[in-house]
């Protein structure tokens, strides 16, 4: 049976550019039987080959790390339009977005944080100034009341619909990276409240969410300050505020 009639039958329903990957990754006949084997047993494409595509770049993304959603280049779109000279990636499982936005705006400085070891490792892989601990308490204080843009893409699933997620996701990635509490919005509020101490004034804070939860999401980034709005895309949500100067 072929790589690619082997993966149809696994259920994946893109067969032939995943055999092609991992055609292309392989390094020997065994490695591709290995690469296949661990693909027909549900572990995420990306974690097979080792990297995302994501706004363009590969990432590297190491197993039981948060694998970057396409949906989530709003936020990496959103803060390069705002040109920061300080910018932070705060939940950054691989460091997707701090890497895009390193790479878009070479001359920006880029921190990123992660409560996961894990996912630090990991992200050290793809940018420098990678720090580990929970939310801003990771980052250096000297940083604090300076940073133009902190981009959060926080956990928000509700904790209930966690079963329901496909099985690559809820079985292979972290579920830190997931859980945004009962109603999923829980880790989103703590890093509105704290973003005001940490931003500059005029600074930005921008969270993806879903279409559902938007409106209480926009509410705690009210509650804990900025002025706030909801920018949307074909596929994504996301929060954006900002601290009055």
């Amino acid at each position: 049976m072929s790589t690619v009639d082997r993966l149809r039958a696994a259920g994946c329903v893109f067969a032939e550019d995943e055999a092609a990957l991992l055609h292309e990754a392989a390094t020997s006949p065994e490695h591709l039987e290995e690469m296949v084997v661990q693909r027909v047993d549900g572990l995420p494409l990306e974690h097979v080959v080792g990297w995302a595509e994501f706004c363009g770049q590969r990432i590297t993304v190491t197993k039981g790390v948060f694998v970057p959603r396409h949906r989530t280049e709003l936020l990496v779109d959103l803060a390069t339009d705002l040109n920061p000279e300080l910018a932070v990636d705060l939940c950054c499982g691989s460091g997707a977005i701090g890497a895009v936005l390193q790479h878009r705006l070479p001359d920006a400085t880029v921190y990123a944080a992660d409560i996961d070891p894990v996912a630090v490792a990991c992200a050290r892989k793809n940018l420098t100034n990678v720090f580990e601990g929970d939310l801003f308490d990771a980052l250096p204080t000297h940083i604090r009341g300076h940073i133009d843009v902190v981009v959060a893409n926080v956990p928000y699933v509700p904790t209930d619909d966690i079963r329901f997620m496909p099985p690559e996701a809820r079985d292979f990635e972290a579920r830190v990276a997931l859980n945004g509490g009962p109603d999923g919005l829980d880790v989103l509020r703590r890093v509105a409240d704290q973003a005001t101490s940490w931003l500059r004034p005029g600074g930005h804070l921008m969270s993806e969410t879903s279409e559902r939860q938007a409106p209480e999401a926009l509410k705690a980034f009210t509650a804990a300050g900025l002025d706030a709005k909801l920018v949307t895309s074909e596929d994504a949500t996301a929060v954006l505020g900002r601290l009055a100067k």
